[in-house]
């Protein structure tokens, strides 16, 4: 499966940068000197089912197969690295 690196600065509403390689966007931000969150997504499929096939998330109720629920969601089980002023902790 293709995967991308997005990067989401603090305070920011959007993505600010996607990468191909986690190298990239690691140099992007270290010599940005940037603090937000690094996340890999999977390409040609949402996080919502990439979370269910791969058994991170369970489907509990009809809320949880509601437009407004898939919309928004997220998934700790990403793979994901936190940065402040171009260091990661």
């Amino acid at each position: 499966m293709r995967e991308v690196w997005v990067f989401n600065g603090v305070g920011g509403r959007f993505p600010s940068a996607i990468f191909e390689s986690k190298m990239e966007a690691e140099d992007w931000i270290k010599n940005g000197k940037l603090s937000g969150v690094l996340t890999k997504y999977p390409v040609g499929i949402s996080v919502y089912q990439w979370a269910i096939d791969n058994e991170n998330f369970k489907v509990k109720s009809e809320r949880d197969c509601s437009p407004e629920f898939i919309q928004k969601f997220s998934s700790a089980a990403q793979e994901h690295m936190h940065y402040e002023n171009g260091s990661s902790d």
